[in-house]
């Protein structure tokens, strides 16, 4: 599973952020590796300098392999709170994508 990391102009997305974005995905989605191609992170700021208490988004996309891809988006107050948020977000999703996969 490849995690590419994008920010937008309004954070910096340094060496230590992406390393942080990768741990949490990893931690939350490393069950579904085998099952994924690639998942992409996006964290935008909303608000820009105006702030606000969930102004910082978070943007998961997994592509299955030989599957459409699934979208998330989570919201926080801090960069890591956001990916957290989605990571929570895209575990559940994917749980019930592929639940819904299993032959019976």
């Amino acid at each position: 599973m490849l995690i590419q990391f994008n920010t937008d102009n309004r954070i910096t997305g340094d060496e230590a952020l992406a390393t942080e974005a990768e741990d949490i995905v990893k931690s939350r989605l490393n069950r579904f590796s085998s099952r994924l191609t690639r998942v992409e992170v996006h964290l935008a700021d909303v608000n820009g300098p105006r702030g606000g208490s969930d102004d910082i988004e978070c943007t998961l996309e997994a592509r299955p392999e030989g599957g459409k891809p699934l979208t998330v988006k989570g919201n926080g107050g801090q960069t890591d709170a956001a990916l957290r948020d989605a990571a929570d977000k895209m575990q559940a999703l994917l749980e019930t994508h592929f639940g819904k996969l299993r032959p019976y």
